[in-house]
Formats: C-alpha cells, structure tokens, sequence
C-alpha cells in the first residue's frame, strides 16, 4: 500500500476505520527525511495499515490538534482514536510494535 498524503480535507476520513499510521514530518526536518524511507517500506509490508503522512508546515491545524511539538511524530490511529504515540526517529521493527 502506498503512503497517503494526508490534509485536513482528507484526516478524519481516512482515520475513521481500521489501523493508520501518521507520520507528521516537514520538508527542513533532517530526522524526518531519514524516517520517510522507513516509514514507506512499512507501508510497502503491510495491507491491514493505512499509512498517512502530514506535513506540518502546511496542515498547521492538524499539528495542532494532536499537539505535535516535535517531528517526526509517529501516531497510531485506530477507528479514529489515538492508540499510540512515539516521538523522533524509529526503526521498522518499532514502527511495526506501535502498530500492533
């Protein structure tokens, strides 16, 4: 599955069901570039996670909503809820944990 582009037109649908997967990034954030490949290749692996990707210097309301004071965010969606939350870089097998 590829990673979707994620705005505010778009958040609320795509989280409603299942399992998602958000990355909130920015296009200067040098730790955020070394998460995007990883971040994919989940997305490549996996068929039962949506993967999201929000860029916070253009969807600032979003960041806000969800208090993003840091990126890369990594934030588990589930049926629409928060179910978890890291902060900074991770690897894929630690992506794959938070999912679960």
């Amino acid at each position: 599955m590829s990673v979707l582009e994620l705005t505010e037109s778009n958040f609320d649908k795509t989280i409603a069901e299942g399992t998602t997967l958000v990355d909130f990034w920015a296009v200067w954030c040098m730790p955020c570039k070394m998460q995007a490949p990883i971040v994919e290749s989940f997305a490549e692996q996996q068929s039962e996670v949506k993967v999201g990707k929000v860029n916070v210097d253009e969807e600032m309301a979003l960041a806000t909503k969800y208090g993003i004071m840091s990126i890369p965010t990594l934030m588990v969606f589930r049926d629409g809820a928060v179910i978890n939350k890291t902060v900074g870089l991770s690897s894929l097998e630690e992506i794959e944990e938070l999912c679960k």
